[in-house]
């Protein structure tokens, strides 16, 4: 019989990985990743008191008491993929730059989902529950309030009390909030709001002075609490858990991610192939102790 020779493509189907527009939105402190695992962030404390025509001397005399806010970095490490011996004489397509390539994507997507986590409000002050219609939930079960126009204006009214800069304020969302605030705005907001489009930078769109970044499978998920509290990634989902989005001032957060270190173990005779890993060092916090800047939109679920 003849032989039946199988045929390979040179390119190998990718896995497909969600991108971190949103790391280029933040304070960065990469370059102390190097001197350490801590990052110290010094915060100034309360601010003077002003008199008009002050009547009364001396005046009183104060200290500023100024806060050192830190923050580890965390290890993230991807398993051991094995490359049998065999592969690198029988595959015609470089199975090696793929599984390095998807190994580095993998970490940076997880990063950035823990960045997000790392930003997280955790106070009820810096909470906007959604008011829209029902919709069924896409994390949990049952149904959850859709995210609103309204609920954004909310936000945008609540950083200004706060007295946050105008220029510099963010917002992502996952695909399903995103699809259901888009889906709310008239013809002319989407017009406006679509001629901010820059792919180059990840953002789609702006509107109330939000620059919007491309939606993600995931941004943030909150349990249903009367104060919700964020949950870390990875955890198991329960049924009344909501999913979130999160606006920032671009210098209300802090990020610090080092650089990816690959690890191989060529040949090993004990596997018969080669073995490689990556890891990296990445953090980040809410930069200000009282997280002004800093607000999470979460679903409220329908009775």
């Amino acid at each position: 019989m003849a032989i039946q020779k199988e045929i390979w493509l040179n390119d190998i189907v990718a896995n497909l990985f969600d991108s971190n527009p949103h790391l280029g939105f933040a304070v960065n402190a990469d370059e102390f990743v190097l001197q350490g695992k801590v990052v110290h962030i010094p915060n100034a404390g309360s601010k003077p008191s002003v008199k008009r025509n002050r009547s009364s001397l001396p005046a009183s005399v104060t200290q500023r008491g100024d806060a050192d806010i830190t923050f580890a970095l965390d290890e993230f490490t991807t398993d051991p993929i094995l490359i049998p011996n065999a592969d690198d004489y029988e595959l015609s397509y470089d199975k090696r730059a793929s599984v390095i390539g998807e190994q580095s994507e993998a970490l940076s997507e997880l990063v950035g989902t823990w960045m997000f986590r790392y930003w997280a409000p955790a106070t009820a002050e810096n909470i906007i529950r959604t008011t829209g219609d029902a919709v069924a939930a896409h994390v949990g079960t049952g149904n959850r309030k859709k995210l609103t126009v309204a609920d954004v204006k909310r936000a945008k009214l609540l950083l200004d009390r706060m007295g946050v800069p105008a220029d510099g304020r963010v917002i992502a969302l996952d695909a399903d909030l995103y699809d259901q605030f888009t889906d709310e705005l008239t013809a002319s907001q989407y017009r406006d709001f679509s001629q901010a489009y820059d792919a180059s930078r990840g953002v789609v769109g702006q509107l109330f002075g939000f620059t919007f970044l491309a939606p993600r499978t995931s941004v943030l998920i909150y349990t249903n609490d009367a104060t919700p509290a964020p949950v870390d990634p990875g955890s198991t989902i329960q049924d009344s858990y909501n999913a979130g989005g999160l606006i920032w001032h671009r210098n209300s957060v802090i990020r610090a991610m080092g650089d990816h270190e690959f690890f191989e173990n060529e040949k090993d005779p004990t596997y018969y192939g080669s073995i490689y890993s990556a890891l990296v060092r990445a953090g980040g916090r809410i930069r200000r102790n009282d997280a002004k800047g800093v607000i999470a939109l979460v679903q409220a679920a329908t009775t």
